[in-house]
Order: C-alpha cells, then sequence, then structure tokens
C-alpha cells in the first residue's frame, strides 16, 4: 500500500509517516502543494492524505487534479477545519474521506486501510495459494496452518505476489508496491527481500522466478 502526505507542519507530517510506516504502509512525504502534485503525477498512490491549507497549490486543487486526472488514487482530506461545512465542501471537491485535527492515530490508519481497498481491484479476505494462506487485516502468514514470521517488506512482497492471482509482477512495480521513494532502483533490494522471503517460507518454494520479467506466485488451483 502506497501513501503520500502532504502537509506543510513538518512535525505532523513526519509524526504521520512514521505512524503508518509502522502500520506497513509504504509512505511518501510533500511539504507544499506544488510537490505534492509533482509526486502524484510520476507515482501510482493508493491514498493521498491531504491537508487544504498548503504553501504552493491549494489542497482543494490538488485534490481537483487528482480527481480530474482519472487515477484510482483515494484522498483523504486531513485538516483543522472541521466544521460540517467544511467536510460538505471538501467532500464535494473530490475527496473520498474528510478528517479533522486533532485526530486518533489508529482511526487514520483505518480509514487508509479502508480507502486503499477501494484503490485497487477487489482481492478476497484471505489470499491462499497451495498451502500458503495470508491475511492481510490481521497481517499474518501461514504455511501449513504453520505461521511465518515476516519483516514489513518481505509481507508486503508476498501480499502483492498473491493478490496478483498468478501474473508476473516485475522488480520495478514490487519496489513501486512495498518500497518509498527513497528506495534506490538500482539496488538489489527486491532480489535480496524475496531471498530472504523464500527461506522463511521453505520448500517447495513458494515464489517463482520468472527470467527477464519478474517474479510470480501460482494462484490456487
Amino acid at each position: 500500500m502506497r501513501v503520500l502526505i502532504v502537509e506543510d507542519e513538518r512535525p505532523l507530517a513526519d509524526a504521520v509517516a512514521r505512524g503508518l510506516r509502522r502500520a506497513g504502509m509504504a509512505v511518501d512525504v510533500a511539504y507544499d502543494g506544488d510537490t505534492g502534485h509533482e509526486k502524484v503525477s510520476v507515482t501510482r498512490y493508493d491514498v493521498v492524505v491531504l491537508d487544504r491549507d498548503l504553501p504552493g497549490m491549494p489542497g482543494d486543487r490538488l485534490c481537483s487534479e487528482i480527481v480530474n486526472s482519472g487515477a484510482t488514487t483515494r484522498v483523504l482530506m486531513l485538516t483543522a477545519s472541521g466544521t460540517l461545512a467544511d467536510k460538505v465542501d471538501g467532500l464535494s471537491r473530490g475527496a473520498d474521506d474528510y478528517l479533522a485535527k486533532p485526530f486518533d492515530f489508529p482511526e487514520l490508519v483505518a480509514r487508509c486501510r479502508a480507502l486503499a481497498r477501494r484503490a485497487t481491484p477487489a482481492v478476497p479476505p484471505l489470499l491462499v495459494a497451495g498451502d500458503v494462506s495470508l491475511d492481510p487485516a490481521r497481517r499474518t502468514v501461514h504455511r501449513n496452518n504453520r505461521p511465518v514470521e515476516l519483516t514489513r517488506k518481505e509481507f508486503g512482497v508476498l501480499e502483492v505476489l498473491m493478490g496478483a492471482g498468478g501474473a508476473v509482477v516485475s522488480s520495478e512495480e514490487l519496489l513501486e508496491r512495498v518500497w518509498d521513494e527513497n528506495a534506490d532502483p538500482f539496488t538489489t533490494t527486491v532480489r535480496v527481500t524475496v531471498m530472504t522471503l523464500r527461506k522463511k517460507l521453505g520448500d517447495p518454494a513458494v515464489v517463482e522466478t520468472v527470467v527477464g520479467s519478474g517474479y510470480r506466485v501460482p494462484a490456487a488451483g
């Protein structure tokens, strides 16, 4: 799950980013509207957490730009303007959800996850491939009914691969979906993560390498 936070209060933006990363999300941050617009123009985000009062491009305009682009990205307005009229106005501009400051962080996490489900094709509540099962909500993985402990990145890679329904997923797409913008596209990060994931899942191998294309987890059956 890829999230962009557009918030000019740097301490708040950085705190929200840290919290969402701990919840297993890949998070980028922009501290003004113009930078936020640049990022959404080149990266496919599941959710944009957007402040309305921004330097540069206003949050309302950025929201409209995202909506008019036709992207599946969902917009959560996070702002101090919490009156009913403000909420109605924000939603009328195309925002998918609206959360007023101050807020409870578990609620923000839950709302981001709910919006992300709407931004991507529906997947079963439990992903299954052979004897491997992955529960996205509980963030658990089992093989032969035995729990498998994975890091956040290993879990993210497996979730993307199992959610692809047997299709091949390229290293570039895995890097985009699981890591944030700070990941170096020229490193062996994806390959090393897949290697450790294979070791933890055990034999026979669950993740297949498709030479020159990427990786796949064969669909159940």
